[in-house]
């Protein structure tokens, strides 16, 4: 998450939060960025203007002035594409079709520029939809620095993972992300190993650290994988049909 969007969504999480507030050590936990990240970010918000006060000893933290207005319904290209997500992985459970209406809605909102973005990040992120995919046992785990890597997508950035293959050995790769992807009941981060000058498929639960470089990646098209199967498909929304 870029320090604009992280912004954003701290002055929401305090405003959802009301009188009870968030001490910096949640929040850096919520946010998994360092205490003095957080307490710069605050300083930023409060000297932007936003009504945030700090309350010092046991039981204190961060509160958001209740006179504070609550803004227009908003969301960043990566909310967005975060509610994609969580409802194409969901798509068998209860009231999948409004939920699809609602994701509609939520583009609907966006501007042109964010829209743009938020159709962009999501035709990089898949999931297969074919129920039999799912061996026994599998978990859909979540990647220790999984902000950081999906930043590099975000942005389009090189990250080094600290990952641990199939066979429990330990390497560091540097990888140019091309695209998240659910099958089998794992996340997988695929993308270009500079290391083996190839595409490779990394396991999102067996990533143990991920850094995030200032490097450029190589624009490549989605066709270096190879061919999806029928039942996969990208969670950038397409029109619902008869939807107004």
């Amino acid at each position: 998450m870029n320090r604009t969007d992280r912004l954003y969504a701290l002055t929401e999480e305090l405003r959802r939060a009301g009188s009870n507030g968030r001490t910096s050590a949640e929040l850096a936990m919520k946010f998994e960025v360092s205490g003095r990240t957080i307490k710069r970010d605050i300083l930023a918000l409060q000297e932007s203007g936003v009504p945030i006060w700090a309350q010092g000893g046991s039981g204190g933290g961060y509160k958001l002035d209740a006179s504070a207005s609550l803004p227009p319904l908003n969301f960043t290209p990566a909310q967005a594409i975060a509610v994609a997500v969580a409802l194409a992985s969901a798509q068998r459970a209860p009231f999948a079709l409004d939920g699809a209406t609602a994701l509609a809605k939520v583009f609907d909102i966006l501007d042109a520029d964010s829209r743009r973005r938020a159709e962009a990040l999501g035709a990089r992120i898949w999931v297969n939809g074919d129920p039999s995919n799912l061996p026994p046992g599998a978990t859909v785990g979540r990647a220790a620095g999984a902000r950081v890597i999906e930043e590099a997508l975000h942005r389009g950035l090189v990250v080094v993972l600290d990952y641990i293959d199939a066979h429990g050995a330990r390497t560091r790769r540097r990888v140019e992300p091309i695209m998240l992807a659910l099958t089998y009941g794992y996340w997988y981060l695929i993308g270009w190993c500079r290391e083996r000058d190839a595409v490779r498929w990394f396991r999102w639960d067996r990533v143990r650290n991920a850094r995030l470089t200032k490097e450029a990646v190589h624009q490549r098209e989605l066709s270096v994988i190879g061919e999806f199967p029928p039942t996969a498909h990208s969670v950038r929304p397409e029109p619902i049909p008869g939807d107004a």
